[in-house]
């Protein structure tokens, strides 16, 4: 018998957000959860968004420097 993964404590999901799509990008998103065989579409958005921000966030880490050369402290 499996039993349930443990979550985090302080890790449950309490905020709501809606998201609207166009007629094209729902189909898209369909299409894609039909090719891929994606039945869990909230996990599916929640990491393709987390994915997206973790990548930006990588490749705009903060430096000690401008592009000028110049120290930046703050």
């Amino acid at each position: 018998m499996k039993q349930k993964k443990q979550k985090e404590p302080g890790m449950k999901r309490e905020s709501t957000r809606t998201i609207r799509f166009n007629s094209r990008e729902l189909s898209a998103i369909n299409q894609y959860c039909e090719k891929f065989h994606v039945t869990n579409r909230a996990k599916f958005m929640r990491e393709a968004i987390i994915t997206e921000i973790l990548r930006k966030f990588d490749e705009n880490y903060p430096t000690l420097w401008d592009n000028d050369g110049q120290p930046r402290l703050f």
